[in-house]
Parts: C-alpha cells; sequence; structure tokens
C-alpha cells in the first residue's frame, strides 16, 4: 500500500505538475485575448428545487440499511438527511454525492459485469457477494471506475424506476461539462486537457470528461495510474471473492481521494498564479493588437499551405463517404426524443388550458406558468424522452473514428432537449395572464410552432456538433504528422497569445465548416423542415387556424464548439 501511495503521489505530481497545467498557463493567455473581442452571456438555472423523497441506503460502515431522505438542488448534488423532519428543520446533511463519473445500475448482473472488468482473471456471480444483500428486489446503484460505489433500495418497482430517472438527471447533469460562466478559464482548462491527451495518443472522445477541474485531472491521472495500480496490488489481495472486489474498491476510493485532493492544490495554485498575471497580460493585448493579429494571419497562412490540401484529401476520401450513416444514426434517435419532449409539453398545454380556461385566476396561471417552466427539469416527466435517445448507436463507426461510446452524444442531446421546453414558457408569458384565459387556443398556436423551430434550430445544432466531435479528432490524429513547427515565425513577445497547435486545429475546423458541415447539415434541414410542416398541419386541423409566424423570430446559426 505504501508503494501505491508513492505511485499515485508521483502521478499526480506529473500529471498537475509539469504536463498538464503547463497547457493551461499558456492556453490561458491566448484564450484571454479571444475573450476581449468577444463576451457572451447566459442565465443559469437558479434556485430551483428539482426532486425530494425517500429511498433505503446500505450504510458502508456497518452494511446495515437506513431510510434516507435525498434532496435535489438545482446544482444537481444530491443531500442526503437522516429523515424529512432533519430537512424541514434545515439541519446540516449527513452528506453529499456528487454525481459526476457515476453510471446508475438496476440490477446485480450489471453491477457484477463492471466489478469483473475491474479486476481482470475474477469472474463475479451473482449471489457470490454476501455483502449485498438487498432487503427489497428493486436495487439502484451507483458505480465509480474509481470511487467508492453506492448502494440504495427501494420497494417497488415504480419508485425504482422514479428514482432510476432521478439520479440519472443528476448524472447527465454534472457530466455536461464545466461552467459556461468562465469565458476564458473553462475553454483554456477543456482545451489543455484535449491537447494533454492527444499528447498522449488519445484523439477520440473521452467519458470521464466530467466535473469540476479537480475530478477531471483526477481521472487523468487515474486513467494512467490505474493499470499500474491494479498490477501491484491485485496479486496480494487475499479472502473470498467480495472481500477481494471489495478492498479493491475501497483501495481505489482512497488512492482517487488522494489524487483528488492534490490536483485540486495544484489546480489552484496555477489558477491563482495566472490570475496575478491577468493585468499584465490585458496590457500587452490592448498595446500590441494589431501586431497579434497580423502575425497570427501569417502563421495561419503558412501553416493552411501545409495542412489544407492534405485535409481536403482526407475529407474527400475517408469522411464525406460516411457522413449519410453517420448522420441517419444520430437523426433517428434524436428526432424521436425531441418529438417526445414536444407531446409531453403540448399535454402540459392542454392540461393547463382545461383548468384556467373556465375559472383560472391570475395566481392559479401563475401556478401553472411556474409548472411549464420548470417541466424540463422534472427528471420523472422527461425520463421517457430522455430513453428515445438513448437508443442512438454508432456500430460500426466507434472504432473507425475512436469514438468510445455514443454515451457522450447521448448526454449531449438530453441536455439540449431541457433547452426547448424551458426556453418556450418565455413566448407564452409574454400574452399576459388574463389573454392567456381568452385565447387559449391561439396561445397554443403561438407557443408551438415557436417550440418547433427552436426544437429544429437546436438539433441542427447537436447535428453540428456531433459531427465535429466525430471527424475533427479523426482528422488531427491522421493530419498530426505534418510538419507545423513555424513558432520560430511568432515574436516571442506574441508567443503567449498565439500557440501553433491551435492555429493548426483551426485550420482544420474551417476545412470541415466550409466543405461539409454547411453543406450536409442544411440539406439536412430540409427533412426536419418538411417534419414540422407536418406538425404546423396537424395543429390546423386540430387547433383550428394557423399559427402566426411572428413568433419565429430570425434564424441564427448556432455556435460551433469541440468539446
Amino acid at each position: 500500500m505504501c508503494n501505491a501511495v508513492i505511485l499515485c503521489k508521483k502521478g499526480a505530481k506529473m500529471a498537475c505538475n509539469s504536463e498538464v497545467l503547463l497547457y493551461q498557463r499558456h492556453l490561458l493567455a491566448a484564450l484571454f485575448y479571444q475573450r476581449m473581442l468577444l463576451c457572451v452571456s447566459q442565465i443559469p438555472l437558479e434556485n430551483k428545487s428539482i426532486f425530494s423523497g425517500s429511498l433505503f441506503q446500505c450504510l458502508e460502515e456497518n452494511k446495515k440499511w437506513r431510510s434516507r431522505f435525498l434532496f435535489v438542488p438545482d446544482t444537481y448534488n444530491i443531500n442526503y438527511y437522516d429523515n424529512k423532519s432533519a430537512y424541514d428543520k434545515h439541519l446540516p446533511p449527513k452528506g453529499t454525492i456528487n454525481c459526476a463519473g457515476y453510471k446508475v445500475l438496476t440490477s446485480m448482473e450489471q453491477y457484477l459485469d463492471l466489478i469483473s472488468s475491474s479486476l481482470p482473471g475474477v469472474k463475479a456471480k451473482v449471489g457470490s457477494a454476501p455483502y449485498l444483500k438487498f432487503p427489497f428486489q428493486f436495487p439502484l446503484i451507483l458505480w465509480h471506475p474509481y470511487a467508492r460505489h453506492l448502494y440504495f433500495c427501494v420497494e417497488t418497482e415504480k419508485e425504482q424506476q422514479k428514482w432510476l430517472a432521478v439520479l440519472q438527471d443528476c448524472v447527465r447533469h454534472t457530466n455536461d461539462g464545466l461552467s459556461e460562466e468562465h469565458k476564458v478559464q473553462t475553454p483554456a482548462f477543456t482545451d489543455t486537457v484535449r491537447l494533454y491527451r492527444q499528447a498522449q495518443g488519445h484523439f477520440g472522445t473521452w467519458e470521464m470528461m466530467c466535473g469540476v477541474p479537480s475530478q477531471i485531472l483526477s481521472n487523468l491521472v487515474m486513467d494512467s495510474l490505474l493499470p499500474e495500480l491494479r498490477e501491484l496490488i491485485s496479486p496480494r489481495l487475499k479472502g473470498k471473492l467480495y472481500e477481494r472486489q471489495r478492498n479493491w474498491m475501497l483501495i481505489s476510493d482512497a488512492v482517487y481521494s488522494l489524487v483528488q485532493n492534490q490536483c485540486q492544490t495544484q489546480y489552484e495554485a496555477v489558477v491563482q498564479k495566472c490570475e496575478a498575471s491577468r493585468s499584465s497580460l490585458e496590457a500587452s493585448i490592448r498595446t500590441d493588437m494589431d501586431q497579434i493579429i497580423t502575425s497570427k494571419e501569417h502563421v495561419t497562412n503558412k501553416v493552411k499551405a501545409v495542412v489544407l490540401p492534405k485535409a481536403e484529401k482526407l475529407l474527400k476520401v475517408s469522411i464525406e463517404p460516411y457522413i449519410s450513416s453517420i448522420l441517419d444514426a444520430l437523426m433517428e434517435p434524436t428526432s424521436r426524443g425531441f418529438f417526445e419532449v414536444r407531446d409531453v409539453f403540448f399535454r402540459e398545454l392542454v392540461d393547463m388550458s382545461k383548468n384556467t380556461l373556465n375559472n383560472g385566476t391570475k395566481e392559479m396561471i401563475a401556478q401553472h406558468m411556474e409548472k411549464i417552466s420548470m417541466l424540463a427539469f422534472h427528471p420523472v416527466k422527461m425520463q421517457s424522452c430522455y430513453e428515445k435517445v438513448e437508443q442512438l448507436s454508432l456500430e460500426g463507426l466507434q472504432q473507425r473514428f475512436d469514438v468510445s461510446s455514443p454515451s457522450v452524444f447521448v448526454q449531449r442531446a438530453q441536455i439540449l432537449m431541457r433547452k426547448v421546453p424551458s426556453d418556450s414558457p418565455d413566448s407564452l408569458s409574454m400574452s399576459g395572464f388574463l389573454a392567456l384565459c381568452q385565447t387559449t387556443c391561439r396561445s397554443k398556436t403561438n407557443v408551438i410552432p415557436k417550440f418547433d423551430y427552436d426544437s429544429s434550430t437546436v438539433r441542427k445544432r447537436f447535428f453540428r456538433e456531433a459531427l465535429l466531435q466525430i471527424f475533427i479528432p479523426y482528422m488531427l490524429k491522421q493530419l498530426s504528422p505534418c510538419d507545423c513547427s513555424y513558432g520560430w515565425l511568432i515574436f516571442e513577445d506574441f508567443s503567449r497569445f498565439i500557440l501553433v497547435e491551435n492555429i493548426f486545429e483551426e485550420v482544420v475546423l474551417h476545412s470541415v465548416m466550409k466543405d461539409i458541415m454547411m453543406g450536409q447539415c442544411f440539406s439536412y434541414s430540409y427533412n426536419l423542415k418538411w417534419r414540422e410542416l407536418v406538425i404546423l398541419i396537424i395543429l390546423k386541423v386540430f387547433l383550428g387556424g394557423w399559427p402566426s409566424i411572428k413568433c419565429l423570430g430570425t434564424p441564427t446559426i448556432p455556435k460551433l464548439m469541440i468539446m
């Protein structure tokens, strides 16, 4: 165990000090320069309760089951209490669960399969783990590749499905990348991790890019450290099968916690150092802005001359033949999910209309408006929508384009599915409470087409993002041997703001955008608009009267990002 501790300390120090965070200092400077050129704002979900309720939890210290009251705030970090009374009295929670990186399992078969894969050569069987005796036959297990596992249980299948939806929503939200409020720090850190992984030969998507920065850095360390740790520890594990499995989980959790603490300390030190240099960076950028732009354009032209011919050839030979099949695989389950969201949203509008048309007061309408505005964040009501997208499969394409798992795209689509109904009530509230009561059908015909337009826009944005996440890493891997060492063309004073690696990626990105993304995505957008036309015809027949096109607004091209 001593050797393991030394090993994990060495790994954490290596990843945090010398390699990963070296990129962070340079990228913060480069992105600070970009931040001064563009400013974007976003309003997050605030002061909303997502879900609460009671279930049974297995206590690790004595392996006994106790009833717990779980409360999920807007942060999606689960707070658990001894009972609801403790929560009502505003007592501090017994603990908090951060679900980043976890998977929610509902059977022992699923759990034992993952346990077996974590310890090669040890094959677990159902019923062979006496420390997991559930009081009821409806388990809920939170499994993590490095951290301690959490065991819950409920009495009925209906409760199991309800809590499955809640826990999956917590995992989905905490896995959804870093906060976009930090317009410089977040993209700098994301690019840092991506460049570090590319230097290690990993260009594809990564499932463990989740949680706060210290968790992501810890996942990086554990990704390379765990095989070595397993080789060191596994032969020394003694006892029965379940004892070895449990001891390995506890060792992995202890090492993971130690690595997290060190990564957190090192990361905060680097951020403070970068923050201290912010004033001088800002002064340099303001003084030398024109020269920085000119220098970057000069280097960009040099890189284009080398990269573009090879990129265009790669596009025609290795990418264009697969675009249609990938789009088909993405569009079918995603569209089913969004149409299910539309049905759920429409049913809520109909219910509100029935309840407020005859005797609705302002207070009653306000309550229904609040209910609709929170519909997208109701995990149980949205579960049927999420399940449609979970059928997404890229079988046959994952290995070719180094896609580790479709779960990255599934979770992203599910997050975007929440955006459409959460935005639509804004257009509904504009007409006023009293007008809503008097012109219910007209309000529905105004809101639903707006919903359809937003849905189409969000889906096209998702398809673009997904194609970029599939193709760009593949192209970078194939083109990485290209001689793009033009750092000597950049003045030393500007080297903090201009990175050849970033320019290389920008050139590859623009080649894909120009030759593939705009043409292919807009050709497929015809299918989206045709489906929406059918929907509008149904509205005409069902509600009577054509919807107003004023609510559609002006189309905007969504921002494209590589995550």
